[in-house]
Protein backbone atom coordinates (compact mmCIF):
# COMPACT_ATOMS: atom_id res chain seq x y z
CA UNK A 1 0.00 0.00 0.00
CA UNK A 2 2.79 2.21 0.87
CA UNK A 3 4.19 1.94 -3.09
CA UNK A 4 0.66 2.75 -4.39
CA UNK A 5 1.14 5.53 -2.57
CA UNK A 6 4.32 7.10 -3.56
CA UNK A 7 3.01 6.03 -7.10
CA UNK A 8 -0.10 8.32 -6.22
CA UNK A 9 1.82 11.51 -4.43
CA UNK A 10 4.43 11.12 -7.56
CA UNK A 11 1.79 11.48 -9.92
CA UNK A 12 0.13 14.56 -8.46
CA UNK A 13 3.39 16.41 -7.91
CA UNK A 14 4.95 15.69 -11.82
CA UNK A 15 1.23 17.00 -13.09
CA UNK A 16 1.17 20.04 -11.50
CA UNK A 17 2.56 22.95 -12.58
CA UNK A 18 2.98 24.81 -9.38
CA UNK A 19 4.27 24.04 -6.07
CA UNK A 20 1.89 22.22 -3.59
CA UNK A 21 1.21 22.56 0.01
CA UNK A 22 0.38 19.26 2.08
CA UNK A 23 -3.19 19.94 2.17
CA UNK A 24 -3.47 20.25 -1.47
CA UNK A 25 -2.06 16.74 -1.59
CA UNK A 26 -4.10 15.34 0.73
CA UNK A 27 -7.44 16.87 -0.40
CA UNK A 28 -6.44 14.80 -3.49
CA UNK A 29 -5.59 11.75 -1.50
CA UNK A 30 -8.91 10.25 0.08
CA UNK A 31 -8.76 7.29 2.36
CA UNK A 32 -4.80 7.91 3.97
CA UNK A 33 -4.13 9.65 6.46
CA UNK A 34 -2.51 13.15 7.07
CA UNK A 35 0.89 10.73 9.04
CA UNK A 36 0.82 8.51 6.08
CA UNK A 37 1.23 10.92 3.52
CA UNK A 38 3.45 13.53 4.94
CA UNK A 39 5.75 10.42 6.28
CA UNK A 40 6.03 9.36 2.58
CA UNK A 41 5.98 12.73 1.30
CA UNK A 42 9.09 13.17 3.42
CA UNK A 43 10.57 9.66 2.42
CA UNK A 44 10.22 10.55 -1.42
CA UNK A 45 12.01 13.55 -0.64
CA UNK A 46 15.13 11.94 1.13
CA UNK A 47 15.29 9.88 -1.74
CA UNK A 48 15.69 12.61 -4.26
CA UNK A 49 12.53 11.61 -6.46
CA UNK A 50 10.59 15.10 -5.21
CA UNK A 51 11.83 18.33 -3.62
CA UNK A 52 9.95 20.05 -0.44
CA UNK A 53 10.38 22.89 1.82
CA UNK A 54 9.04 24.01 4.87
CA UNK A 55 7.37 27.45 5.38
CA UNK A 56 6.74 29.14 8.20
CA UNK A 57 7.59 28.30 12.18
CA UNK A 58 7.52 25.28 13.82
CA UNK A 59 6.33 21.98 11.98
CA UNK A 60 3.98 24.53 9.79
CA UNK A 61 2.70 24.40 5.80
CA UNK A 62 5.32 22.76 3.72
CA UNK A 63 5.65 22.60 -0.01
CA UNK A 64 6.51 19.89 -2.47
CA UNK A 65 7.51 20.27 -5.92
CA UNK A 66 9.10 17.71 -9.07
CA UNK A 67 12.66 17.89 -9.11
CA UNK A 68 13.36 19.24 -12.29
CA UNK A 69 10.81 22.41 -11.98
CA UNK A 70 13.14 25.06 -11.59
CA UNK A 71 16.23 23.69 -13.30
Amino acid sequence: MENELAKKILEIINNSNEPLETKEIEEKLKGYSRTKILYRLQNLRGEGLIKGKSVGPGKGVWIWWKKEAFC
